[in-house]
């Protein structure tokens, strides 16, 4: 018996907090050259992680928050953050079963080289396998 395709935790994360964060708020995992005209904009990367080579996978997730102000995106980084550790942990979506999330690094400013914007960004271990 083959193992099951892993979860593109990016592509289900992405649609996920699109639903919950609304329609004024742009998630994706790449940015381009409009981000200053697209805020509050919260980007997901998938930065590693690990899994058990049969079913479970846990990447680690780094979600970076953009907004017009610090306080902007430091609420919403921690909107974010509260999703994940109160919805997402132990949920089910059409293509993924979610366990465990944790923070790995609090939501924090980080630098960004243009100062139209500011930048909150933490990471997260997301525990989750398969439906099938």
């Amino acid at each position: 018996m083959s193992a099951p395709a892993p979860v593109d935790v990016e592509l289900v994360l992405i649609g996920w907090l699109q639903v919950r964060l609304g329609p004024a708020v742009v998630v994706r995992d790449e940015l381009d050259n409009n981000l200053v005209a697209e805020l509050p904009t919260v980007q997901v990367e998938t930065v590693g992680g690990d899994d058990d080579g049969f079913r479970l996978d846990r990447p680690l997730v780094d979600i970076n928050v953009y907004a017009s102000s610090r306080a902007a995106a430091v609420e919403l980084a921690g909107r974010v953050r509260s999703l994940l550790l109160h919805e997402l942990r132990g949920s089910t979506t059409a293509t993924a079963v979610f366990g465990r999330v944790s923070t790995l690094t609090l939501p924090a400013p980080r630098p960004y080289e243009n100062t139209a914007l500011r930048r909150v960004g933490a990471t997260y271990e997301v525990f989750c396998h398969p439906v099938s």
